[in-house]
């Protein structure tokens, strides 16, 4: 009942061997040609050289920037009263509400009110509008 496990026609196919003589079809030059760069042995060049000529990435502008500075998560607090209802202001406290995503590191409070909570921030990592605390 077991049969005999093979590979798939035609999936296992010989090495090519370079370099074994006249018989093989791959001696002498060793299937590199005659002469020239890439007969010889180290030959070849870095990813995008083009022969001399100017390489397609240097030929093109450069395009955008992405800065690696950190922004801070914005609260709303006109829009979001639940800011104004907590004892103290603090990332922890703002994520356990539901007011910011758990990755959050900094915050700013923005609207018309967020000057006025400035008293009950207690994190430096948090800043509103019209100063920081």
């Amino acid at each position: 009942m077991l049969e005999k496990l093979t590979p798939a026609n035609g999936s296992n196919r010989k090495i090519k061997r370079i370099g074994r003589g006249q018989g093989s079809g791959h001696g002498k030059t060793a299937g590199r040609g005659h002469k020239g760069q890439h007969a010889r042995t180290g030959s070849g060049y870095k990813a995008g050289f083009e022969g001399g000529q100017q390489p397609l990435y240097r030929r093109l502008p450069k395009v955008g920037f992405t800065s690696h500075k950190q922004k801070p998560h914005a609260i709303s607090v006109d829009r979001f009263p639940a800011v104004k209802t907590l004892k103290e202001i603090t990332i922890a406290a703002l994520i356990e509400a539901g007011l910011a995503p758990k990755s959050t590191k900094k915050v700013k409070l923005i609207g018309a009110d967020a000057k006025t909570l400035a008293p009950k921030i207690k994190d430096e990592a948090i800043a509103y509008s019209g100063g920081k605390k």
